[in-house]
Parts: C-alpha cells; structure tokens; sequence
C-alpha cells in the first residue's frame, strides 16, 4: 500500500466513477477508451482471421495478450501518478497540490467510467420496451442494436425475453466485473477485464459470423474471457437473488447450467426466477421452464431489481476495497 489514504482515495474513484456514470453516461465517442480498444481488436483481427486455424490461434492469444498488457499498463501508470500525486497533497496541503491531486484523481475516475456502462445499459434496454409499445416491428428494430441474433421474426414477448437477458447478462459484464476487478487490482484490473470483454465480443464467435471464420482466432479470447467472468458471474445471480430475496440456490445452479456459455447463464437465470418469467433461445436453452412468457412490465420490473443489485453491490465494494487494502 502507498500510503494509509490508498483505501478513501480507491472508495473515492469509485464513487466518482459511478456518478459520472448517472450524470453524463459514455464519453464521446473520440475519446472513449473502449472505443479504442475496438479499433486496435478490429485492425488485429483483420489479420488473425485470415489464417489456418493454428497460426490464427496463435496471433490471436499474442494479440490479445499485446492489447491486454498495453491497456493494464496504461492503467496502471495513470493509478500510479493519481496516487503519488495524492499523497504528495496530504504530505504538503496547498492550492497547487490540491488542484493537481483533483484532476489526477477526476482522471482516474473518468476512465474508471468508461470501463462499466451502467446508465447506458438501463437507458438501452428500456429504449426496446418503449418502441414496443409503439409496435413490434420498432420493438425488433431497437433491439437489432443490443443484439447480434437476427430480430426480424421474434414474437413480442421474445423480444422482451431478449432485452431482459441482454439487461441481466450485461449487468454482469459492464458493471458488476468491472468492478470487482477494481476493487481486487485496481484500475489496472477492470482495464484487463474491460480489454478481455471486448475481445470476446468481437472475436469470441463459434463458428462463422459476418463471413469470417473465428472459431480459432477468437478462441483464447473467448477462454479469457470466460476465466475472468467465472466469479463476478455467479457473484451478480447471488446478489440479484439476494435482493429479490430468492432463495432457490439450488435452483439457480441447475438453471445455469443450462446454458452453453459457463457463465452468462447464472444472471440470466437469476434474473429469470426472479420475475418468474421463461428466458431462451429456440432450439438452444431455455431458463425457468416453468414460468410464464415475459409480459408488458418485465422489462421495467427487470430494470428495478438491476438497480437493486447496483445499490448493494457498491457498499459491499467500499468494504472490500478496505480489506484488500488491508490484507496487502
């Protein structure tokens, strides 16, 4: 540890982070690191998917490995500076040490934002419910932005199944992961996660998608990927059925595994239970058989016990930021 004030000083960036969330939501577009994390995965992934299977593995993992290292050191160096800078204040108090320690530290919070999507993923995800209710053909529409599956034929209730799974397995991957990689390594750690999350989603396909064959090219980003989720994963079903107060753990795990992914399927079939609705794909899995087509209000319903989970996880986060502070 740095100094003794590391721990306010992390509590603090979180906070900070979470407020730039609600206030502003994403940065431009310009300046968003994700954004340039894409551009780097999209030029990397243009030669990666063109070769035989074991060279395109192998550029794949090095790829990735390159972009993982870069994005962890970067965060790291900007941690590093917030850090030093603020302990030079409290070692020296003045109007220059202040002001610099300020900025330094609205940085690291800034980017720190720009590793989870909170309010973008609530305002998204009510946006398909709201063009349902003006039809269904709108309702597929706004959904064909969230997901990659073709929407011209789903039934309206599909495309609620659809946005609330997006909203329950999202809630995990731009929220709750982000931050219980902070919360263990720092910003260094949810730049890593962030990085391993991107990749996945642009390169982690079986099989063919948009033309390209990624089924090797993208496999170690997709086990990154899935080695990084495991625990924030089966954290976010434990904390939504916390606060749904469902009880059904075991349950949930059978529901889970249901799932071809290791990990998207415990907050989807948390979220699932926990509204007593059926989540699925055709042909692929189905999640809580037994419960009823998602209806006019799950979407919204949906969105309140996120809220829910949010609102607990960040006590719980501001106490473990303390402890791993105090076991280093």
């Amino acid at each position: 540890m740095l100094w003794p004030g590391m721990p306010l000083a992390m509590s603090l960036v979180l906070l900070l982070a979470l407020w730039i969330d609600r206030r502003w939501g994403e940065p431009p577009v310009a300046i968003h690191p994700v954004v340039w994390i894409g551009h780097y995965l999209k030029a990397c992934g243009r030669v990666t998917v063109r070769c035989p299977p074991a060279p395109a593995f192998v550029l794949g993992a090095l790829a990735w490995m390159a972009g993982a290292a870069a994005a962890g050191a970067l965060a790291w160096a900007l941690q590093a500076l917030s850090l030093w800078q603020l302990a030079r204040f409290m070692a020296r108090p003045g109007i220059e040490n202040a002001l610099a320690a300020t900025l330094w530290v609205a940085l690291m919070a800034w980017l720190l934002k720009s590793m989870l999507s909170w309010r973008m993923l609530v305002d998204e995800v009510g946006a398909v419910e709201a063009a349902l209710r003006q039809s269904l053909p709108a309702g597929r529409e706004r959904l064909s932005w969230l997901v990659s599956r073709d929407t011209v034929n789903l039934t309206e209730s599909q495309v609620r199944e659809s946005a609330i799974e997006t909203l329950a397995e999202n809630l995990n991957d731009s929220v709750v992961a982000p931050i219980f990689w902070f919360v263990l390594f720092g910003l260094p750690g949810a730049a890593i996660y962030r990085f391993a999350n991107t990749a996945d989603a642009m390169w982690g396909y079986r099989g063919t998608n948009r033309g390209q064959h990624w089924e090797w090219a993208g496999k170690w980003a997709a086990r990154a990927d899935d080695a990084l989720s495991w625990l924030p994963a089966r954290l976010t079903a434990g904390l939504l059925m916390a606060v749904t107060r469902q009880g059904q753990f075991g349950a949930l795990r059978r529901e889970a595994a249901r799932t071809p992914s290791p990990n998207s399927g415990w907050p989807m079939a948390a979220m699932a239970m926990a509204l007593g609705v059926t989540l699925g794909k055709p042909g692929v899995y189905t999640l809580n058989a037994a419960g009823r087509a998602p209806q006019a209000g799950d979407v919204t319903l949906a969105q309140k016990y996120a809220s829910k989970l949010v609102f607990a996880l960040v006590p719980c986060a501001l106490i473990a930021i303390v402890l791993v502070a105090w076991m280093m």
